[in-house]
């Protein structure tokens, strides 16, 4: 046989390399759909599964008996369009840098406190209240005496550990009256005792035999001293009146629940006698004044109860969210009867929708309720087939309507009361709508009636088969842009949750293709063009005071979110997030003219639906200002992968170029240095206010440069680009310190044993750019060297941002471990994944599933310098995989195959012509590129 030339090797090599590839498709085909599923019902709202359009979301519990269907309009919070800024206050601001450029912080912070901080809401008259309250107003009888008649009062367990919003009373708070009576020791007769309550929510007044005993407010522990003459012996009342102004109240008691409250004598507490048990209980009065807040809070709008008689003893449970098709469902069998739920939000017709059927005839029978947490809500008859609900937000100006429309097939169905009763039926589909009467930022005068009718006059004509099948094309043109694979799953015969239990222990790759799908799914769930952007929980949320107002916190978590979404081929979803920006451009440039008499605009670090821009919280991590530049960098980041001229000239560039002019008129000189510094300001989220953060001077000189290069592309601005460029150089570089670390200040004063969950001062090596191996080795070791100072353990979003930035520094195995501990049951206590997959902070924000999906695109392809780098980070764990779908800068979009950890082939589609520079396992390989064309390249980066 002759030999072979060269031409022929190659050709070989590369039909060996396509076959092989072919083959690894065709198993990964094979291979888990993507679905979380489960083999009993949701119990708590972190078991259950998300559904949404992008502006409807809603949590399936998918109960047997009791089926909760807990929903969200992204538009219904609290407050109402308002001026958040403090006229004059930039007049403090020289005496803010004075005092901060002195080492005078505790000063600085004070005086920002009083005449720096944004405005917050108006306060209702509280002294009044608690005066009415203290008379006993609305009450017959006095409770704090021992003969009072409280035999037909409540009863509830005391403490409530999360406050009495968790036990039942959401959304409840005022005046309550608690009591409950101990039997006097005759050891303890003639003695002092102490009454151990330690925490009550938020003000008390505590009895012992009808005698005032103690009171306080705030957070301090209640024990109180009760005098020997005031006890009895035999039985003695103790009655609590507590008073809650917003958020969790109740009789808190101790963290530790192993620590009881409780009654003993003085110096003696280990003679403790427990009062944890169930106490009666009273609503005096549940309208407390309004409580002054800087921003407002994302509201649950209404919960879907269906209700099953005796299907208790039903077999073959199961639950599923598909990831393919964006539906829940729900299966069961009883008495021989196959009975199946499906749930979806869709997009194209503005509902909710539930789907009830069974495999015999006339099987299908059930309740339905509307109802709300609300206390200003009302359940009403629309019309035989339809359910309507009216909400008004507390102390607010939104209001919203819903309504809850039945279909059948044959059997009846019929509103009767507050509920709508199905009988006999073969399939049953229910159409939830529901709106709100936000416009937009500055106004509620929208319909929301209007809203609703509109959204169900689309159902007209149409059964639930094109119903469904208009929801699926429409979610599929986001969702099948981009697949992943790591092999196939030797798993997907286990139930979601016990995945996760087994994840950190095992192998199963498979599981973080599947969580990557998942943070996918998340994003066009809670993020379609025409919404507003995911907030902190997404679009999920059941209480009516999340955890940190479910708002939109732009120091990192804001951003995050829309990390995936151009790597990760969902760019469209991107759309909110910049009309949010927008206008907090517009909203800011107020802020800035009255806190700092510059031009442009500002964002502090955090914002709500009213677009709140100034300081807030405290003055010693609410004075950052770098919050407008960081949420353009999304702006320029679009433009990068995209390379679209026309939203680089028309929405980007002059949002970004008045941030960039904020800054010009912000930044001053270092009189120790000479350096541009940021001042006052901080560093997400310790350290207090200071001068010269570098996360500051990171995010800044990011802005400027980008500032200049679109000023050049667009051909405009050349003086500001000469401007902004000097003053580039000028800013406070970054710096290594005497612990080998990126110092995170302007002095040298890190602390290597910190392990603060913020790792801002790594903000130039991701999401930024600035530092990287290619440009700086030396700086990138010392950033390194901080991350490893800050340790792994985190919460759930830091954690998702150390994935990405172990990526980048192209250690995928360390990348790999904290993926590990991302995807680790949160209920073990600390940081990971509830039931759901939801990340766990904790608890829930739903950044670190955002930021986790991120990370492991970043594994796989990074394009942030010159180079487009393929498989940079790959951990030992995905040693083989496939990847389409992955966006990179400069207009492409890749196709990956590899094995054993070693790349096979690529593809690389170019949708802008630009040229490709490629980079593989030490090799770079330089192309021309036309738009349009896919180039394919085997695993020596030749092109075939």
């Amino acid at each position: 046989m002759n030999k072979l030339n060269d031409q022929q090797l190659m050709i070989q090599k590369a039909t060996i390399s396509i076959l092989f590839t072919l083959l690894v498709v065709a198993g990964y085909s094979q291979q888990q759909e993507l679905k979380l599923w489960y083999n009993k019902p949701a119990v708590k709202w972190t078991d259950a599964l998300p559904i949404g359009n992008g502006r409807l979301g809603a949590m399936i519990f998918g109960g047997l008996e009791k089926d909760r269907i807990q929903f969200n309009e992204e538009t219904l919070w609290t407050g109402e369009p308002r001026d958040y800024h403090r006229k004059g206050a930039h007049k403090y601001l020289p005496v803010l840098r004075q005092l901060v450029a002195e080492g005078k912080q505790d000063e600085a912070e004070k005086l920002a406190e009083e005449h720096f901080m944004g405005l917050k809401s108006n306060e209702g008259k509280r002294d009044e209240w608690i005066k009415d309250m203290a008379a006993l107003k609305g009450l017959k009888g006095n409770p704090a005496l021992p003969g009072f008649d409280d035999s037909k009062w409540k009863e509830i367990l005391v403490p409530t550990y999360e406050g009495w919003e968790t036990v039942g009373y959401e959304g409840l708070d005022g005046a309550l009256w608690f009591r409950t009576t101990f039997e006097l020791p005759g050891a303890w007769k003639g003695k002092n005792l102490v009454l151990d309550l330690n925490r009550i929510r938020d003000q008390d007044y505590t009895y012992v035999n009808g005698k005032l005993v103690g009171q306080k407010s705030g957070g301090d522990a209640r024990r109180y001293t009760i005098p020997a003459d005031v006890l009895t012996t035999g039985k003695n009342t103790i009655a609590v009146q507590v008073l809650n102004f917003f958020d969790k109240g109740g009789i808190a008691g101790y963290k530790d629940t192993s620590r009881h409250i409780g009654i003993y004598p003085a110096g003696d507490e280990k003679s403790k006698l427990s009062l944890v048990k169930n106490w009666k209980f009273f609503v005096q009065n549940d309208n407390p004044p309004p409580v002054a807040r800087f921003q407002a809070d994302y509201q649950p709008f209404g919960d879907v109860y269906l209700n099953f008689a005796g299907v208790a003893n039903a077999t073959n449970y199961k639950r599923e969210l598909d990831l393919n098709n964006a539906v829940v469902r729900t299966s069961y069998t009883l008495d021989g009867v196959d009975y199946t739920r499906e749930y979806f939000a869709s997009q194209p017709n503005q509902v909710i929708v539930i789907h009830v059927k069974a495999n015999k005839a006339g099987k299908v029978n059930f309740d339905a309720l509307l109802n709300s947490p609300h206390k200003l809500s009302s359940t009403k008859k629309i019309d035989d087939q339809t359910l309507g609900l009216n909400v008004q937000v507390r102390n607010g100006a939104l209001k919203g309507e819903s309504q809850m429309q039945v279909v059948t097939t044959k059997g009846t169905a019929r509103v009767e009361g507050d509920k709508i009763v199905v009988r006999d039926a073969d399939e049953v589909t229910l159409y939830i709508a529901a709106g709100t009467s936000f416009k937009n930022y500055k106004s509620v005068t929208a319909n929301p009636s209007a809203i609703v009718k509109r959204s169900l006059q689309t159902m007209k004509g149409k059964n639930y088969e094109q119903v469904k099948a208009a929801h699926t094309n429409e979610y599929q043109k986001y969702f099948n842009t981009f697949s992943i694979n790591f092999g196939k799953s030797t798993k997907d015969n286990i139930p979601t949750d016990v995945r996760l239990q087994q994840f950190a222990s095992s192998s199963d790759p498979d599981f973080v293709a599947l969580y990557t799908q998942y943070g996918r799914y998340l994003l066009i769930s809670s993020s379609r063009p025409g919404t507003r952007p995911a907030n902190l929980q997404g679009i999920w949320n059941d209480l009516l005071t999340p955890p940190w107002g479910s708002k939109y916190t732009t120091n990192i978590n804001a951003e995050m979110n829309y990390w995936p979404a151009e790597l990760l081929n969902l760019s469209p979803l991107h759309e909110p997030f910049f009309k949010m920006v927008e206008e907090l451009a517009e909203a800011g440039r107020q802020t800035a003219k009255e806190h700092y008499n510059t031009k442009g605009w500002v964002l502090h670090h955090n914002t709500d639906l009213w677009r709140g821009t100034a300081p807030i919280n405290a003055s010693n991590h609410g004075i950052w200002v770098t919050g407008g530049a960081w949420v353009s960098q999304h702006l320029w980041e679009h433009y990068l992968f995209t390379q679209d001229k026309e939203f680089l000239r028309n929405k980007a560039y002059p949002i970004m170029k008045q941030s960039a002019l904020f800054f010009n008129d912000f930044l001053v000189k270092d009189p120790k240095t000479g350096w541009l510094i940021s001042t006052p300001s901080n560093s997400p989220e310790h350290g207090g206010l200071v001068a010269g953060p570098t996360m500051d001077h990171q995010i800044i000189r990011s802005l400027f440069k980008a500032v200049a290069e679109a000023s050049e592309i667009l051909n405009t601005d050349k003086e500001l680009r000469t401007t902004l460029a000097q003053k580039a150089q000028q800013l406070a570089p970054n710096q290594i310190g005497k612990h080998g670390q990126l110092q995170e200040w302007l002095q040298d004063v890190d602390d290597p044993n910190n392990k603060h969950r913020h790792v801002s001062h790594l903000w130039a090596v991701y999401p930024g750019n600035e530092i990287n191996f290619d440009a700086n080795e030396k700086m990138m070791k010392a950033a390194r060297q901080s991350l490893l100072y800050r340790g792994d353990a985190a919460t759930g979003w830091s954690l998702g941002w150390k994935i990405n930035l172990w990526a980048r520094f192209k250690d995928g195995d360390h990348a790999y471990k904290l993926i590990q501990m991302l995807l680790s049951p949160a209920d073990r206590g600390g940081a990971g994944s509830y039931t759901n997959l939801f990340d766990a902070h904790p608890p829930f924000q739903i950044d670190g599933n955002f930021g986790g999906a991120a990370g492991v695109g970043e594994l796989l392809v990074q394009s942030h310098t010159q180079y487009i780098d393929l498989l940079p980070a790959l951990p030992s764990a995905l040693k083989t995989g496939e990847v389409k779908g992955i966006r990179a800068r400069g207009g492409f979009e890749l196709n990956l195959t590899w094995s054993n950890g070693k790349l096979q082939h690529a593809e690389l589609l170019s949708n802008a012509g630009n040229d490709a520079v490629l980079r593989y396992a030490g090799k770079t390989v330089t192309f021309k590129t036309e738009k349009g064309k896919t180039y394919k390249l085997n695993s020596s980066l030749e092109v075939l």
